[in-house]
């Protein structure tokens, strides 16, 4: 049970501290406004996407609703079930939990995602997109050492 319990507390801590991040940028910056960190190379931008990764299905913001709604239930249910080998499965798949949950967050209650870390030569992103990246290579090298 404790195995669970820490699953959901680093989903939740992902989640909370993405929506700060995402207010703070959102107190701060105007959309499409861009602070350079690194002329060049890095901004603090306010980028709303109404997409998933790259602008895929942009404009579908209802459909990227509920597909995260069933994966992230999905996600629930294997942390209940216990059947993620080690600790680095569980790390991941609260990774991957709290990002889901903090860009859900942001599509239910705005309509959009806010992005804001700005490679200025790749989409820009997120907390939550950099989570679910992390908790996916983890995920990945858990099952992998499983076997």
């Amino acid at each position: 049970m404790r195995r669970v319990s820490s699953t959901f507390v680093l989903a939740g801590i992902v989640a909370a501290l993405d929506q700060l991040i995402k207010g703070l940028v959102a107190r701060s910056l105007l959309p499409g406004q861009s602070i350079p960190l690194i002329p060049g190379f890095l901004s603090l931008s306010r980028v709303h996407n109404t997409g998933s990764a790259f602008g895929i299905l942009e404009g579908r913001n209802l459909i990227l609703i509920f597909v995260v709604i069933a994966v992230s239930a999905y996600l629930v249910w294997v942390v209940l079930r216990g059947h993620l080998p080690g600790i680095l499965g569980q790390l991941g798949l609260g990774l991957i939990l709290g990002g889901a949950i903090g860009n859900l967050a942001d599509r239910v209650v705005r309509g959009y995602v806010i992005d804001y870390i700005d490679f200025r030569f790749f989409p820009a992103f997120n907390l939550a997109d950099s989570c679910v990246v992390i908790g996916t290579v983890l995920m990945g090298l858990s099952i992998l050492r499983s076997r």
